[in-house]
């Protein structure tokens, strides 16, 4: 764990500083640093960092326990010190010191919720592509009122207590003398406005849920448990903010002969003894159809055969896998009295050489 900073070094002030340069660097630095006018990764540790400072160094006990003991005797004034310390209290300090809001008290737009959807492809389906509909139920801007939340024909009133600023502001003393706070209107809620009609038909919401078919172009190539994203189609915002998303997640079901590696396609070929011993060609199936391939003579089971881009077309990508051909030599559970005679003859010529 890195060392402490000196205090004094933290808030750039000599050790004879008095109370009021103390002070003047710390509005200073916690205007530069503070999480809502700072955007910078490092910004919200340093204003904890000049925020402690100025916790020991504006208090004359701590202070002079400081400059005897150092961060021990600092440390022991604090209890724990400032471990897990919350940032929201440090907004109540910005707005009562600098006067305004801060972001964290202001009514914005927000965003739409996201949406996941979830569907099940067929081998084939996933390995090629596909469109598919889909039947949601989403949160949609009220189409009676059009999200203003006022029975049409009427309109809200100015709230009273804020006086349509959504803010309501009070004086207060701290450490730092009288200061003006602001904070979110308890009536209103930020909006400056009273609903004094609500839409009937979205009850005062703005919004209503509705099912909506939506059609998705299910890309070639896409795989188990990856997902489409469909910017928009997700819960409406709320205060003009912009809607959702909607993601698709993808199943693929197994496939009765074909399974797959990357994308490869896997097929086991069965062949009997003398098609492997001899040699032969067979009809092979595949994703685009049938193929022939040749079996050389004397192959053996568990040999692989490459058919070159006859697999599943790149997700991301030109051209498609490769399907590898696995032969499985296999032996006859029963034998008629003729191929059992035959088969003799040869294991007693095999075994001659």
């Amino acid at each position: 764990m890195a060392a402490k900073r000196d205090y004094y070094e933290v808030l750039g002030v000599p050790r004879n500083a008095s109370s009021e340069d103390i002070k003047k660097a710390f509005r200073k630095l916690a205007f530069q640093y503070h999480p809502d006018r700072n955007r910078d990764d490092g910004a919200p540790e340093r204003f904890k960092e000049v925020n402690e400072a100025y916790e020991v160094l504006s208090d004359p006990d701590k202070r002079a326990s400081y400059d005897r003991f150092g961060h021990s005797g600092a440390e022991g004034l604090f209890g724990r010190g400032f471990e897990g310390f919350d940032f929201g209290g440090f907004g109540d300090i910005f707005e009562a010191f600098f006067g305004g809001t801060s972001t964290s008290t202001r009514q914005r737009a927000r965003r739409g919720d996201d949406l996941r959807y979830n569907i099940s492809l067929t081998f084939e389906e996933a390995a090629l592509g596909c469109e598919k509909q889909l039947d949601i139920t989403r949160t949609e801007v009220c189409s009676t009122c059009h999200g203003t939340r006022s029975q049409p024909g009427s309109q809200p009133t100015r709230c009273n207590v804020c006086e349509g600023s959504g803010q309501v502001r009070r004086v207060q003393r701290s450490i730092f003398g009288q200061f003006i706070n602001t904070s979110v209107c308890n009536q209103c809620h930020g909006e400056g406005k009273i609903i004094t009609d609500p839409c009937k038909d979205c009850r005062g919401t703005g919004a209503q849920k509705r099912k909506r078919s939506i059609s998705v172009k299910v890309p070639a190539g896409i795989d188990d448990g990856n997902g489409i994203r469909l910017t928009g189609e997700g819960d409406a915002g709320f205060r003009g903010g912009s809607a959702g998303n909607l993601y698709v997640v993808v199943s693929v079901k197994k496939h009765s002969t074909f399974s797959r590696e990357g994308d490869d396609v896997m097929y086991e070929l069965p062949v009997n003894f003398a098609q492997a011993a001899l040699g032969t060609e067979v009809v092979v199936p595949t994703l685009h159809g049938d193929n022939k391939l040749k079996i050389p003579a004397g192959s053996q089971s568990g040999r692989v055969f490459r058919m070159k881009s006859w697999g599943i077309p790149h997700l991301r990508g030109r051209g498609n896998g490769d399907q590898l051909v696995v032969l499985r030599v296999v032996t006859p559970e029963s034998l008629s009295r003729e191929q059992r005679k035959l088969l003799e003859e040869l294991g007693r010529s095999l075994d001659s050489k």
